[in-house]
């Protein structure tokens, strides 16, 4: 056997791993050494509040195994040198030649690893990774995949920092932004009916309150209904707010209630932009919601065949999305992040 090549006859049974075998019984190889994808195309990555709706393409080149194959490729970045230790997922997705990112999910995505209204010098690289079907424990699976990253990047990024309203009174210190700084705010934060809440600008010191979706300034403090977790959005040009019950779960045959109510519930890190749950699992299948209920506008999952693109690194929010399979039991960090359009998942084994 050529020693440059690895000939995968051992699995013809995976399905998905090779889209270029189109014939029966027709031998698929892999070079030893795969061609990376290449990160052709980075822009200025000077962001701006004013600009935070502007898309910015990157380009890429795909990973090249030997064969027509299908990838998921990652754009990431980290604070240069770091090495990718600590980093943040730009992109995601099956599309390399050219993909673009907003403004403002870029310059949120920074702000987990850089500082607010500064410059810093970044590595960036474009991760591919081969599909193959999840729970073979064959190679390409678990924690042995086929992983292809290109050589890095570096770039100056200039972030925003983004100007906020601090909940006071809350019980909690918390606080919601505006990505645009456009006067409308958004954020998840935990409330108790026992601890009535303003809302202050520390920039400017103005203090709102109000009651029935309405806010005034020096308003009165705001009484949620009921204990838990809210999306709280404020929108001080209008003089509007409103608070939606945004309890998130996971539900599924892997979780202690199985697919009934309630819910094993996740609790919000404001530090990461994450869901988090740590939990004992079995093997199965889950997924996500919110307040115990499939009507609420959260139901995520993964895509079918006709949406391949929908995976645990761009979850489907569709009543239409499928079960996300867990092939193994035990103990299960779990970290689920909900953007305004874009939602992802990573479930990490600790034992």
């Amino acid at each position: 056997m050529n020693n440059k090549t690895i000939i995968y006859l051992a699995f013809i049974g995976l399905i998905g791993l090779f889209s270029g075998c189109e014939k029966d019984g027709e031998n698929v190889v892999m070079l030893k050494n795969p061609v990376s994808p290449v990160l052709t195309t980075v822009p200025d990555l000077t962001l701006e509040r004013s600009n935070g709706n502007a898309m910015l393409e990157f380009k890429g080149t795909p990973v090249d195994p030997g064969f027509q194959a299908s990838a998921t490729y990652f754009l990431e970045a980290c604070e240069s040198g770091n090495d990718f230790v600590d980093y943040v997922q730009l992109y995601s997705g099956k599309t390399v030649s050219s993909f673009e990112v907003s403004v403002m999910d870029l310059n949120t995505e920074f702000l987990k690893i850089l500082p607010a209204d500064g410059l810093t010098n970044v590595d960036l690289r474009l991760r591919a990774v081969l599909t193959v079907d999840a729970g073979t424990g064959a190679p390409g699976t678990g924690d042995n995949l086929f992983s292809y990253p290109s050589s890095t990047v570096n770039k100056d990024v200039t972030t925003y920092g983004l100007p906020r309203l601090d909940l006071i009174g809350s019980g909690l210190t918390q606080k919601i932004e505006s990505a645009l700084g456009n006067g409308k705010y958004v954020g998840f934060v935990k409330l108790d009916p026992a601890n009535p809440f303003t809302l202050t600008d520390p920039d400017s010191g103005t203090s709102y309150g109000g009651s029935s979706d309405v806010l005034a300034v020096d308003g009165p403090a705001i009484t949620p209904a009921s204990t838990g977790w809210y999306k709280l959005t404020v929108d001080v040009n209008d003089l509007t707010y409103t608070l939606k019950t945004f309890n998130v779960g996971m539900i599924g045959s892997s979780l202690p209630n199985g697919w009934s109510a309630p819910d094993s519930k996740m609790e919000y890190n404001p530090a990461t932009g994450m869901w988090e749950l740590t939990i004992d699992l079995i093997a199965g299948a889950y997924k996500f919601r919110i307040n115990d209920s499939w009507d609420d506008g959260i139901n995520l999952g993964i895509g079918d065949t006709d949406h391949p693109d929908y995976t645990t690194s761009n979850l489907w929010n569709n009543g239409g999305s499928k079960d996300i399979p867990l092939a193994e039991a035990g103990n299960y960090t779990v970290k689920l992040y909900i953007g305004e359009s874009k939602y992802s998942v990573t479930i990490t084994k600790n034992n």
